[in-house]
């Protein structure tokens, strides 16, 4: 299966080269870019069967590239898409049942998403790219329905500061201190609220960035918000906190 991989980070195209020729004996590597123009020309003079392709480059990011290639459920090849930390991106993937891989690249899930193209080379057909596609283009939400036993309420996403799980219910803690809570799980609105910058900081948690007062490091990290109330930030996540935040503002 022939394939090209398209990143502007060096390190990260000789490491997945190095991969490729360790797990991958059906994948023969015949081209590499370092962004979205250069990307498109290899792509068309060489007609791969598979793209390796990063989502940020210096001159644009991986949907830019494949946007050049209409219509999107008729690609020529299929893609891997390959992320350091984008949270959104990983959970657009997971929506769309796209495959990624996450940096730094595991050997067991790069041969898994190998395996699974190689599957699905059969069929010309991509519909979940065209999914994922329209998932991120489209527009923010402004306004959301929370369901109680008794009522619906339509709330500005704006105004929501937080959201606490517990099992099977989720909390929403709104700017003007008003408490709503509804039987749906937290990882549903995790999803839903992501392209509104929101961002899961711990388990139990759901933050809306624009409402974060103050990020207090000394024992924590944990975020102080605009309603007063503070919110633990777990290890795993507190990277991928700074980067978003960094990305903000």
């Amino acid at each position: 299966m022939k394939a090209v991989i398209i990143d502007d980070n060096e390190n990260a195209r000789v490491a997945l080269k190095s991969d490729l020729a360790d797990y991958c004996n059906g994948v023969e590597l015949i081209g590499e870019a370092s962004g979205v123009e250069e990307g498109v020309k290899l792509i068309k003079e060489i007609k791969p069967v598979l793209v390796f392709l990063d989502i940020r480059m210096g001159d644009g990011t991986g949907f830019d590239l494949l946007e050049q290639f209409q219509p999107i459920a008729d690609l020529p090849f299929k893609v891997i898409f390959t992320t350091a930390y984008d949270e959104f991106a990983l959970k657009a993937f997971k929506y769309a049942a796209v495959d990624y891989l996450l940096k730094p690249i595991d050997a067991d899930s790069l041969v898994t998403a190998v395996v699974r193209v190689e599957e699905l080379t059969m069929t010309k057909n991509n519909d979940q790219l065209t999914a994922l596609l329209q998932h991120i283009s489209a527009p923010k939400q402004t306004k959301i329905s929370l369901a109680e036993m008794d009522r619906i309420h339509i709330v500005e996403i704006d105004t929501i500061v937080r959201c606490e799980s517990e099992k099977n219910y989720t909390t929403f803690f709104l700017l003007d201190g008003k408490k709503i809570t509804v039987s749906k799980t937290i990882k549903e609105f995790d999803l839903s609220l992501t392209n509104n910058d929101f961002l899961r900081v711990h388990h139990s948690h759901l933050v809306n960035l624009h409402q974060i007062k103050e990020v207090v490091k000394v024992n924590g990290p944990y975020l102080l918000m605009n309603d007063g109330s503070t919110v633990p930030v777990s290890a795993r996540k507190k990277d991928l906190l700074y980067q978003r935040m960094k990305r903000m503002w």
